[in-house]
């Protein structure tokens, strides 16, 4: 629930177009090459995310920024302390 978290609480800000997915296959939206094309910035929540996205796409990301937020998945959608946690680490390479 950390991306859709993020999509939600970043597409409220002016200027900040936002779209969570997910590199499992069972992800209600599944990271895609067009999504990594779309992206300026490629935020995940995990190392393991950031090497799958690295591995599987390498070209695409040249150019572009791969951040992982270190933010483990034991969050409920919406909840306050993730929220605080997104916007304090997203704060630090997006000026929000």
């Amino acid at each position: 629930m950390r991306s859709p978290t993020g999509e939600e609480v970043f597409c409220t800000y002016d200027g900040v177009d936002a779209i969570g997915a997910g590199t499992n296959s069972d992800a209600d939206t599944v990271v895609s090459g067009d999504l990594i094309e779309w992206a300026d910035i490629v935020f995940v929540m995990e190392r393991m995310h950031k090497s799958k996205v690295s591995r599987k796409f390498k070209a695409l990301l040249k150019g572009k920024k791969l951040v992982c937020l270190d933010i483990p998945d034991n969050y409920q959608r919406m909840d306050p302390e993730l929220i605080r946690l997104l916007k304090a680490k997203v704060s630090q390479h997006v000026q929000l």
